[in-house]
């Protein structure tokens, strides 16, 4: 059979990540807006505001979660069958695909059955006990999103997966019919129905279910994997092979969950004991405050991450037929488009931060709301530079193969720096002390960041 991918070994690679990287950006970015369009829409409505800001952002780490798990299941067995594509491993490659689509299954209906049983301890783990109105609007978004749940895994899981077939322009279509969806009937239910929290969350289900509809149809008409029966009975061998290399997305996206907690709870503490956040009718403005912030910063990351995963595919189909020297033009090309997307995005939030905050319903709240959400952007992203460098290093890393590598620079920034920081600043600095904990962080997970660069480098050279 004629390999159709061999275009990965021949064609220039600039190319090649343009064809690749900008239909995963889109895909990821129309992933993010799911959640953000949420919040556009909620914080527009005079009857929800700030509290169901808040509940938004009590709730938006959860769906992280189960991106987690599905990201891990798709990356890694993205990466794992193009590797064995460039070595004409192809009934590898056909059993791998079927594994991850029944593991993406069983993965998807776990995370739900877990979040229904331990609903309301979860919300409280995450600050949605800031006070009594954002707590209502939290369960009630909460366990309409996890409904939905199942086909959100899917579907997120099978993008990659399909973008290793060789149809990234596909992965991003299912992705942004679903999000279309999601922007169709978001202002019908929230506005119309008058359905709040509920209807947002509805919204987003029935536009991950057309995604996860699409990815099905899909599978049955592969181009370079051909699946059968047999294809979707789960081969321990190849799920511990293609696990490992999807680990390091998972512990990216869990270690966020954490820094989330952190901070979440963190905001709530301190906004307690602050003159102005103490007060019962403010005390939701911080927490709903920092999640737009990170969901600006969430858009730019997910440009990021786009730009290092598409070029998964590419990476590991070279990787398999021993073309490293591609491998390392392909590495500085992305380190520099991180840098450029990193100094854009910091230009945007230190200039127009007032901008930002009025598209989420900045007009509908007090001064204090306002004040707050300047502040925070200015302070909390202003390391956006060597934030999208280390994301694009660390993804980079886990195509190549480099996981151990990867995994310390991602658990170093999320976990020991992350977490950690967003703990002790705030001992020290209060509130502001949470704003601080983000740039800190990122700066010292560059500092490790260089150094397995250079060294990726170097081991590229001394191969080619």
């Amino acid at each position: 059979m004629e390999q159709n991918n061999r275009f990965l070994e021949t064609e220039e690679p600039g190319k090649l990540m343009r064809m690749y990287s900008i239909p995963c950006i889109i895909s990821l970015l129309v992933a993010a807006l799911y959640n953000i369009v949420d919040q556009l829409f909620i914080a527009n409505a005079a009857y929800l505001g700030s509290y169901g800001n808040a509940a938004n952002t009590v709730v938006f780490p959860l769906t992280v979660v189960a991106l987690a798990f599905a990201v891990m299941i798709g990356d890694g067995a993205c990466a794992f069958t193009s590797i064995c594509l460039g070595q004409e491993r192809r009934d590898e490659a056909r059993r791998s695909v079927g594994s991850a689509v029944t593991l993406s299954v069983i993965t998807g209906i776990l995370i739900m059955l877990i979040y229904l049983i331990f609903q309301t301890g979860i919300i409280t783990m995450f600050g949605g006990r800031v006070n009594e109105e954002t707590f209502v609007q939290s369960k009630e978004y909460f366990f309409w999103i996890t409904l939905g749940i199942p086909f959100y895994v899917f579907g997120q899981a099978m993008n990659p997966v399909i973008r290793s077939d060789g149809s990234p322009k596909f992965a991003m279509f299912s992705t942004v019919i679903g999000a279309i969806v999601n922007i169709i009937f978001d202002p019908i239910f929230i506005y119309g129905t008058k359905w709040g929290m509920m209807g947002a969350a509805i919204a987003t289900d029935m536009g991950q279910i057309v995604t996860a509809v699409l990815s099905v149809w899909y599978l049955v008409h592969m181009k370079e994997i051909k699946l059968d029966k047999e294809s979707f009975r789960p081969d321990g061998k190849l799920v511990k092979r293609f696990i490992p290399l999807g680990v390091t997305s998972l512990l990216s996206q869990i270690s966020l969950v954490a820094a989330m907690a952190a901070i979440n709870n963190m905001i709530r503490k301190y906004g307690a004991l602050d003159e102005i956040f103490s007060q019962e009718q403010f005390a939701q403005i911080p927490m709903a405050v920092v999640g737009i912030v990170m969901k600006f910063f969430q858009i730019v990351i997910s440009i990021a991450v786009g730009m290092a995963a598409g070029c998964i595919p590419v990476v590991g189909y070279n990787v398999g037929a021993g073309r490293k020297d591609r491998v390392k033009i392909l590495f500085k090309l992305l380190l520099k488009c991180e840098a450029i997307l990193g100094a854009v995005a910091l230009l945007i939030v230190e200039l127009l931060p007032k901008q930002l905050i009025g598209i989420f319903g900045a007009a509908n709240e007090s001064i204090y709301y306002t004040d707050f959400a300047i502040k925070s952007f200015r302070i909390y992203l202003c390391m956006m530079i060597l934030a999208t460098v280390n994301k694009g290093t660390f993804i980079f890393l886990q195509a190549v193969g480099k996981a151990k590598e990867s995994t310390i620079i991602s658990m170093a920034r999320e976990i020991i720096f992350g977490v950690g920081f967003a703990l002790l600043l705030p001992r020290a600095f209060a509130l502001d002390g949470v704003l601080y904990s983000m740039p800190v962080s990122d700066f010292l997970a560059f500092l490790i960041a260089i150094f397995f660069i250079a060294r990726t480098m170097k081991e590229l050279t001394v191969e080619e």
